[in-house]
């Protein structure tokens, strides 16, 4: 079986146990912080259908506070990068592109986890609840010493 790099970039997005989300800040400076891996089948099984139907694009979504520094800083500059690791297997990917903040309220409800009501006490309707959503524009892939590009 030939197995392609992008094969094994988003068998990585389903179980590396965290994403790295990178945001500049106003002063120009990034800022990197770990993230729930929505896409991490065992931690999230309820949501694999619907990266399911988004594997070839390789869709992100990510949720937040709407105080958060990230909401802030994506206002001011949309632009940012998403890495999911396996160190012990030295792979890696980076996916860079676009953040928007979705105020579509079914894909919120959509992504709503049973108990975040202890970060989000009004729920997936709570005003403090926000996701965001990165279509990747492009994306590399490490796997020990090699580098493959996956362009989108």
């Amino acid at each position: 079986m030939n197995i392609s790099a992008k094969d094994l970039a988003r068998d990585l997005m389903e179980v590396a146990e965290a994403a790295y989300l990178t945001t500049m800040n106003s002063e120009g400076f990034p800022e990197t912080r770990a993230m729930f891996n929505l896409r991490r089948k065992e931690q999230f099984p309820q949501l694999s259908a619907l990266f399911q139907e988004n594997r070839d694009n390789f869709l992100i979504y990510f949720t937040t506070n709407t105080s958060s520094r990230k909401i802030e800083q994506l206002r001011g500059n949309p632009n940012a990068s998403v890495y999911y690791c396996w160190p012990g297997e030295w792979r890696g990917l980076n996916l860079v592109g676009n953040i928007e903040i979705v105020e579509d309220w079914d894909v919120k409800r959509s992504l709503w986890q049973d108990g975040w009501e202890m970060y989000y006490p009004g729920g997936f309707e709570d005003p403090g609840y926000a996701v965001i959503r990165m279509q990747p524009r492009f994306a590399r892939y490490y796997h020990q010493l090699q580098m493959f590009q996956i362009d989108f």
